[in-house]
């Protein structure tokens, strides 16, 4: 498994310096990026750098707006940098209070996006949070009836542990049930609070996942990527991306 960064968790930082960032990144051993903006750099000359650093750009977090409203910028851009996974991210809460009518439209849509996508050899994704556990839909979590009613060559599983953990799910027995679907696994650490506190995220180590059992199920369900993400940093954030390399390397996952 290849070691990645989400570069939502440096998003203040490459506001102001996005190559100088990735240089940074590079540099720390990271073999990969997973892109959530571009910093209106120019797709070649993104591509160059990558190419210079020697950083796989192997997938971005496009956002549903954009899946609808601009994808074939999109499928340019990566394109160009060399991408394979589009993923989307995050689903804006008032959609989500909206209920089953709203998911069994936008499971439509994930159809009509991943075939797209698929003709331009590129590869659909979604990422979860918690509200995915929190309803369902024909007797299954909306997660698993996203799954369910995509067909997997349309539809690939980027599985963020820290939210399966949150939402009382067992990271590991969902890690086994997607194997073979599931190329892209979040590593998101984090503190367990009282009930209904918002998710504590802190560098790979310090929280309660189990983390090394996490990799060794992702390694038997052929994961391709460990993507390092974290919501909110206690410490600047590029510090709490070395940390987290840092343990993964301590603890026999180098890159």
């Amino acid at each position: 498994m290849k070691i990645g960064l989400q570069l939502y968790t440096l998003r203040d930082e490459t506001a102001k310096d996005f190559k100088g960032v990735l240089r940074q990144v590079a540099a720390m051993g990271y073999e990969g990026v997973e892109f959530a903006g571009y910093g209106d750099v120019p797709a070649e000359e993104m591509r160059d750098l990558l190419q210079e650093l020697r950083l796989e750009a192997f997938g971005s977090h496009v956002s549903l707006v954009n899946l609808e409203t601009k994808l074939e910028e999109e499928i340019a851009y990566l394109k160009t940098i060399g991408a394979t996974y589009v993923v989307c991210p995050w689903i804006p809460a008032d959609q989500v209070a909206e209920g089953e009518s709203f998911w069994r439209g936008l499971i439509d849509k994930f159809n009509g996006i991943g075939e797209r996508l698929r003709q331009e050899g590129l590869q659909f994704a979604y990422h979860n949070h918690d509200f995915e556990f929190a309803s369902k839909i024909d007797g299954e979590f909306v997660f698993d009836a996203m799954y369910t009613k995509v067909p997997a060559d349309l539809l690939k599983v980027e599985m963020d542990m820290g939210w399966v953990q949150y939402s009382g799910q067992d990271p590991l027995a969902y890690i086994a049930k997607y194997a073979g679907r599931l190329p892209l696994l979040h590593l998101k650490d984090f503190r367990k609070g009282k009930p209904g506190e918002q998710i504590d995220t802190v560098e790979l180590g310090r929280g309660d996942l189990p983390l090394n059992d996490i990799i060794a199920a992702g390694n038997q369900a052929n994961v391709e990527w460990l993507i390092v993400e974290q919501d909110r940093c206690e410490n600047p954030p590029l510090e709490a991306v070395q940390t987290s390399i840092e343990w993964l390397k301590a603890n026999g996952h180098k890159a």
